[in-house]
């Protein structure tokens, strides 16, 4: 980790729409909207996990920074995965002789590249010619990827701004829910096709929060003049389209840092197409340091690691889960789940998103 910097952990729910499922359907996942979902008995972060047992099943992910950490479940059902940080591909056993029923974590990278780097982790299955004794089956409980925020010895806050505020400037048919639920006491929320907000703001991260449910799908997000990112806002469990499987807890819709001092201007346009499909805004989170110093990205390496120590996975062989954890992880997997982010160096920032939301629960009228 870069002693040289504020460094931040965002923990990346098996939900949040910064995930990108390729099939969706192949996924079994518990549906956080039944009346008896009960996440705070639940071994597994917010309740929910992702599963699967088809071969060749992925989620991808974005991420700018030095560390990447992944967490799911080993036991005898469980066979092969990889981790693929773009061009190098890491193969890994979550087998194991007995179920832990408990977040482990499955794969561990402190020594990334400062860069843009796409992750893809797949399901493989059974390995039996390299020695996996395991089933086909995968799950998906978090990912946590580390950002950095600011140069280290600044100070940094948070600054919330919820959907109702002035700063938001909103384009299309947007309606409101009201509830203590909400971060401040309400959300709001569009069917409409290219119904769109707009937000200009001075930070080095940016965090746009919202519930999922069936009836959400495709939005894109545009920030400055970088290319437009489209993601899909499904809850992915429940059945078809519909009012059912709503994520009661806030997701991850869109979330961007290694920003300059400059004002930066966000754009979200909701893809509503023929279902008519829903995005919902609770609130956006600003990160604010004392002083800017956005790192310049690393370009030009064959490998996304900065060196080839034992540190590093090794790309050759299949290793068990227990071997992922000899890269040193980001703290207890208690500690990480009891909150949407967890800091790593500035415990301010923990109490205030944890103030923010924990255990927190939504519900929405349309």
């Amino acid at each position: 980790m870069d002693p040289a910097a504020v460094n931040w952990n965002v923990t990346i729910d098996d939900f949040d729409s910064i995930l990108t499922y390729d099939d969706q359907s192949v996924w079994i996942t518990p549906d956080p909207s039944v009346p008896n979902f009960d996440p705070t008995n639940s071994p597994w972060l917010r309740g929910t996990f992702h599963q699967t047992t088809t071969k060749g099943a992925s989620v991808s992910l974005n991420i700018t920074g030095p560390a990447l950490y992944i967490y799911g479940s080993t036991g005898p059902a469980f066979g092969s995965y990889e981790v693929q940080i773009d061009s190098t591909v890491l193969r890994y056993s979550a087998y194991s002789e007995t179920s832990k029923n408990v977040s482990t974590l499955l794969f561990a990278a402190s020594n990334l590249t400062f860069a843009n780097h796409n992750v893809v982790l797949r399901n493989i299955g059974a390995q039996v010619d390299a020695g996996d004794k395991g089933g086909d089956g995968f799950l998906l409980d978090y990912i946590q990827s580390t950002i950095q925020l600011a140069p280290a010895g600044s100070t940094v806050k948070n600054v919330t701004f919820e959907e109702t505020d002035p700063a938001i400037n909103y384009t299309g048919v947007w309606g409101h829910n009201t509830s203590p639920a909400f971060s401040g006491g309400g959300s709001t929320f569009t069917s409409g096709d290219g119904a769109s907000f707009s937000f200009s703001f001075h930070g080095s991260a940016i965090y746009v929060l919202g519930d999922k449910k069936n009836d959400h799908r495709l939005y894109s997000v545009v920030l400055d003049d970088q290319p437009a990112v489209t993601l899909n806002g499904i809850s992915g469990c429940g059945g078809a389209f519909g009012l059912t499987c709503e994520q009661q807890a806030p997701s991850i819709k869109y979330l961007a840092s290694n920003l300059d001092g400059s004002e930066h201007k966000l754009t979200l346009i909701n893809h509503a197409n023929v279902n008519t499909s829903f995005f919902d805004l609770d609130s956006i989170v600003v990160t604010v340091p004392s002083q800017y110093a956005p790192r310049q990205l690393a370009s030009g390496s064959s490998s996304p690691f900065t060196n080839t120590t034992a540190s590093s996975p090794t790309t050759s062989s299949t290793l068990s889960a227990t071997d992922a954890n000899t890269t040193s992880g980001p703290g207890s997997n208690t500690s990480a789940a009891l909150s949407l982010f967890s800091t790593m160096t500035n415990p301010i920032l923990f109490l205030a998103f944890t103030l923010l939301f924990l255990f927190r629960t939504s519900t929405r009228g349309h």
